[in-house]
């Protein structure tokens, strides 16, 4: 039981142990910012810790009283960092008094040179103040004061060249040359701006001098210039009328070149416009010659073929008259033969054919009947005489108006009359025209007679 208490106190104890280290590192652990270099000085060497540096930029900072691992850590920039000069007064050659604005830019070259030189960058800072100072109290106290304000970019040259070798010393360089930024008087002391005012009016002077040579060469350029450009003138017009002069020249000889050719053209064209015309009349007395031969031709031509024609029209004429007459007594010869041969034929026909002999006689009927018949219906139409049929049909009662006139027809007549009596219509009409019946006779569908009394 006690050897198990012991193992649990162990246990906790090595566990409260390694949280405790932990802890520890954790809180002593550190990371090299990347524009700054840490120098560790430990108990048996010096190294330095930065982003591109061979030994990385972790480690862990112990504190010195710690025995065994404690350390040292100093802190360098490794970016440029500037320093700067102001209001440092000065001397020239000439002992003139002056205060001067100076700005240097450095960067640490050598970190760990420069942490054996200095505990901190600002007393780093405080060393290169000191050495620029001395750098620019030599460089000034080896020159006028007019020297050195008009060449103020050789003054910072050779304060970078005057620092350049003791930065070495201390593990830094220039990152660029030292500017002096401005000069100016000190205290009491009007030698800067006498020389200011010195040099303001004789660059006045220089200007004025400059501007009165530049307005009189202006003037004198103006004056040639416009000399020249007067001559040019001049010998432009000049040109211009020799030009002109030669233009007409030159035209009118054209001119007078062109008007001959004109004329020679003209005359060679009326020559040949006469030649034209004489041809044309040569040519239009033969056509005309021609014309008039051909006509005389032609009329006689004609005076022959109309005497031919006249002729052979008389020869014709008198031919016709006599085709004429032979045709004309041809024809009457054949119109007085036409009847007799036709009486010959036809009483041959006749004789010797027996239908057509009932042929005529049946024409010869029907136009005996024909005739008759008209003449009956004349008198029938003036006779104003009514039929009326009392059988089953028309066809069966009275089939010829003759009948009338037999006694046939009397009989049919009578049976029509006492048919006509037995109405009271017929009755009252006969009685009108004074006729009297004892009886009426009735005829029959079959065309027997019956008697009441």
């Amino acid at each position: 039981m006690q050897e198990f208490t012991f193992l649990s106190v162990l246990g906790v104890s090595l566990a409260v142990i390694v949280t405790m280290t932990v802890v520890v590192s954790i809180m002593f652990r550190r990371v090299v910012s990347t524009n700054t270099v840490h120098i560790v000085q430990s108990r048996r060497k010096t190294t330095p810790y930065g982003t591109t540096l061979s030994f990385g930029n972790v480690y862990y900072r112990w504190p010195s009283w710690l025995p065994y691992f404690g350390v040292t850590v100093i802190e360098l920039p490794v970016s440029n960092f500037d320093l700067s000069l102001k209001d440092y007064e000065a001397y020239d050659k000439d002992r003139v008094p002056f205060k001067v604005d100076v700005t240097s830019f450095f960067r640490i070259k050598d970190t760990a040179l420069a942490a054996q030189r200095v505990a901190s960058i600002r007393e780093l800072e405080e060393q290169l103040s000191l050495i620029v100072q001395g750098a620019v109290r030599k460089v000034l106290a080896s020159d006028v004061i007019d020297s050195i304000m008009l060449e103020r970019s050789k003054f910072g040259e050779q304060f970078t060249s005057e620092v350049s070798e003791q930065l070495k010393e201390w593990g830094v360089e220039s990152v660029k040359s030292m500017e002096l930024m401005d000069i100016r008087d000190s205290h009491e002391s009007k030698v800067i701006s006498n020389i200011m005012a010195k040099k303001t009016s004789h660059i006045e002077m220089q200007s004025r001098v400059e501007v009165a040579n530049n307005l009189k060469t202006a003037k004198a350029a103006e004056i040639e210039a416009k000399q020249i450009v007067d001559v040019r003138q001049q010998e432009a017009d000049e040109a211009v009328g020799k030009r002109t002069a030669e233009k007409d020249k030159q035209v009118g000889i054209a001119q007078q070149q062109s008007r001959q050719e004109v004329l020679t053209q003209e005359k060679q064209t009326q020559e040949r416009s006469m030649d034209v015309k004489r041809v044309e009349q040569v040519r239009l007395a033969e056509i005309t010659k021609e014309k008039e031969v051909v006509t005389a031709e032609q009329n006689k031509q004609t005076t022959i073929i109309k005497a031919d024609g006249t002729l052979e029209a008389q020869r014709k004429e008198a031919a016709g008259i006599e085709a004429i007459g032979l045709a004309r007594a041809e024809a009457e010869k054949a119109m007085q033969l036409a009847p007799v041969t036709a009486q010959i034929t036809l009483a041959k026909e006749i004789g010797e054919n027996a239908g057509y002999q009932q042929y005529l006689a049946m024409i010869e009927s029907i136009k005996a009947y024909l005739e008759v018949g008209g003449k009956q219906a004349e008198a029938l139409q003036r006779a104003d005489v009514k039929i009326i049929a009392n059988t089953g049909n028309p066809t069966t009662g009275m089939k010829n108006v003759m009948d009338l006139f037999t006694s046939k027809g009397g009989t049919e007549l009578s049976a029509m009359i006492e048919a006509f009596a037995q109405t009271p219509l017929g009755k009252a009409v006969l009685t009108t025209l004074g006729i009297k019946t004892e009886s009426t006779t009735i005829g029959t569908p079959t065309g027997k007679e019956t008697t009441e009394n």
